[in-house]
């Protein structure tokens, strides 16, 4: 048997040839760490494993795409994986209960994320270059930095395109640096 990169090699070129016990191969070879690897990224099992179910099924259609001179096999399923779990979030896809659920816990979440600026010494200079910053951008910084989100679950969670959030909170941590030197 040859090494394992080899083998998602040979058995990526076998999928591109329509060998489904080659797409078998790969799930049993990888599946676990992929699911590790898009629970991370999504911080839900369920949907974890609907995106590596997805990953699958663009694997089996894609896997002619796959050039070996461009990288390994492993990174190509591994970036299959990436993009669809972040996709995900980009997307806010997710069941109408679940997201009222979270949202509960959201409200509760970002409450205590905001006592902790009010918790601030009144004297505190920290807190007094929070208050100058637009609420916005505070709350992103906040949820960032106190709630320790991603920039996709801030901006999902305050309703605005993911590169307006990264943006803000880039912009606030500027204005922050700027008023605390």
């Amino acid at each position: 048997m040859g090494s394992w990169p080899d083998e998602l090699d040979k058995a990526l070129a076998r999928c591109a040839n329509g060998d489904r016990a080659a797409l078998r191969q790969i799930f049993d070879l990888e599946a676990a760490r992929l699911i590790a690897v898009a629970e991370r990224i999504v911080r839900r099992r369920d949907l974890a494993e609907e995106v590596v179910q997805e990953a699958f099924i663009r694997i089996w259609t894609h896997a002619h795409q796959y050039a070996p001179e461009r990288g390994s096999a492993r990174g190509w399923i591994y970036a299959i994986v990436r993009n669809r779990a972040l996709n995900l979030l980009r997307d806010g896809r997710r069941e109408q209960t679940v997201e009222e659920v979270e949202t509960l816990r959201e409200v509760d979440q970002v409450d205590e994320i905001m006592a902790a600026w009010h918790r601030l010494d009144r004297e505190s200079r920290l807190r007094d270059c929070l208050g100058a910053l637009d609420d916005i951008k505070r709350r992103g910084i906040l949820m960032a930095y106190v709630g320790g989100y991603t920039h996709g679950e801030i901006a999902g969670r305050l309703g605005i395109p993911l590169g307006t959030a990264k943006s803000w909170i880039r912009r606030g941590l500027l204005a922050l640096r700027e008023c605390m030197a």
